[in-house]
């Protein structure tokens, strides 16, 4: 689907900011002129949606039939100190039932009650849930867990290193991530090679490639070089830009020079070109019920979410085709206040997937939703046993995939039993996963244009599992 002109008052506008700072090249600018010129319908945008702490999957999808719900039941109830499980769906703010394309004989499956409105949208086959997915390094049996008789990934259940693992395939200290990688590969076919990957929720290793570095980005837009638009000083004859930024006779002051120029303007370039926040441009999200304080609030997420947003409205203008995103939701680590503090959490996912699923669907005049997919990552799941008022470290956990390209109605994997010592409980309900993160992984990167032969450099242990593509892509 072509995309519909950039507004020419969107475009006259960010031109002659660029044009009258005095700052940008003229490179810059004729970028941008023949970006907007001759943009097309080839843009595709991935979505990372980061639950950092350690998400509680079980009781985010939960398995309904007979055996699995007494078996949750049963673990989550701690005695003295109540139940962590969540109400059956024929009560009142009960869980929500689904049903799922494919059918896994003798099993059915629930939400959690605050997730109706991504139940909306699996219903609609615009979400999917893959099952059990987690940091593997080769597949892996219980017997060789236990055993340490093939390769298991470092520093299991640490949220630090765990974390690096679901980003990098690498442990704490990683440099670059595979969304970065990602980005490394397909950075050429942007104009702005810059703007290829974005974290909207600080410094995120998934965001940084080997060759790019992920722009971070505030609701505000643009992170500034502070202290250069005083009121004494004109923008572009601050005299610590000519400090800063002029050329140097070192090849050091010339490489940080050169560094400063290009961050100033790329700072000019991505306000210029974002969408404006509001009834002109984005608009912005409206609070969501919070369930802990019965009240309405603003959703934080759905904020990064909107920032996301108003770049993809500047795509255009920024000659972009392929964009990685970073967006985070924190509070995951459930280790007590389980069921207030999950439910709360889980207000906020549904309200800010739900937010920016609708802009999408409608950006300034465009439905984006074939050409942008979101994904959910935590550091890990957590464990079945309730510990007396929440949930340990766990493993393997289950995702969303959310978007017009997704196969949705349907949960991909084998879900796993709910219960204890079987196959794949690894300790207190603990799950091993089935499904590695570079399956999962590699499955978005083949959608978003990564060919086969390069699915490698981006994800190191793929090689070792046969299935490299989980189909829940179109």
């Amino acid at each position: 689907m072509p995309c519909p002109p950039f507004p020419r008052r969107d475009f006259l506008r960010a031109i002659a900011a660029l044009a009258g700072s005095g700052a940008a090249p003229l490179a810059l600018n004729l970028a941008a002129i023949n970006a907007a010129a001759a943009a097309n319908g080839d843009y595709k945008a991935l979505v990372c949606l980061f639950l950092q702490g350690g998400n509680d999957h079980y009781n985010t999808v939960l398995a309904c039939d007979t055996n699995s719900w007494r078996a949750y039941q049963t673990a989550r109830d701690s005695g003295d100190n109540g139940s962590i499980a969540l109400p059956p769906s024929e009560m009142a703010g009960g869980v929500l039932p689904i049903g799922a394309a494919t059918r896994q004989a003798g099993r059915w499956f629930a939400l959690h009650p605050q997730l109706g409105p991504i139940k909306a949208l699996f219903d609609s086959y615009r979400a999917a849930i893959v099952a059990n997915v987690g940091t593997l390094v080769t597949p892996l049996s219980k017997a060789e867990y236990l055993n340490r008789s093939a390769a298991v990934p470092p520093k299991l259940f640490s949220h630090n290193d765990q974390q690096s693992m679901w980003q990098s395939c690498q442990p704490e200290g990683a440099r670059d991530g595979w969304g970065g990688r990602l980005g490394d590969l397909l950075a050429a076919s942007n104009a702005t090679a810059s703007f290829t990957c974005i974290s909207a929720a600080g410094n995120a290793v998934f965001a940084s490639g080997r060759t790019l570095s992920q722009y971070q980005i505030t609701e505000a837009g643009a992170l500034p070089v502070e202290r250069l638009d005083g009121m004494l000083f004109d923008n572009s004859r601050h005299p610590l830009r000519a400090i800063i930024a002029s050329p140097q006779s070192n090849l050091l002051g010339q490489q940080h020079s050169a560094l400063v120029r290009r961050a100033l303007d790329a700072q000019q370039l991505m306000n210029a070109a974002m969408a404006p926040a509001g009834a002109a441009g984005v608009p912005h999200p409206p609070p969501y019920h919070s369930p802990a304080a019965n009240a309405a609030r603003t959703n934080p997420l759905a904020l990064q979410l909107q920032t996301v947003a108003r770049i993809i409205a500047g795509r255009t203008l920024l000659g972009m085709r392929r964009q990685i995103f970073f967006v985070s939701l924190g509070g995951f680590d459930t280790h007590d206040y389980q069921r207030g503090r999950h439910t709360e959490l889980m207000a906020r996912l549904a309200h800010g997937i739900a937010y920016f699923d609708r802009t999408i669907a409608n950006l300034r005049g465009s439905n984006l939703q074939q050409q942008v997919t979101l994904f959910t990552a935590s550091d890990f799941g957590r464990t079945l046993s309730s510990n007396g008022d929440g949930t340990d470290h766990g493993w393997g956990s289950h995702h969303f995939v959310i978007g017009g390209a997704v196969k949705g109605h349907d949960i991909y994997g084998a879900f796993p039993p709910v219960g204890l010592g079987h196959e794949l409980d690894v300790g207190q309900g603990a799950l091993l996963p089935q499904i590695a993160v570079e399956q999962y992984g590699a499955t978005l990167a083949s959608w978003f244009g990564v060919p086969a032969s390069q699915l490698g450099d981006v994800f190191p242990n793929l090689r070792h599992f046969d299935t490299r593509n989980l189909g829940f892509m179109s």
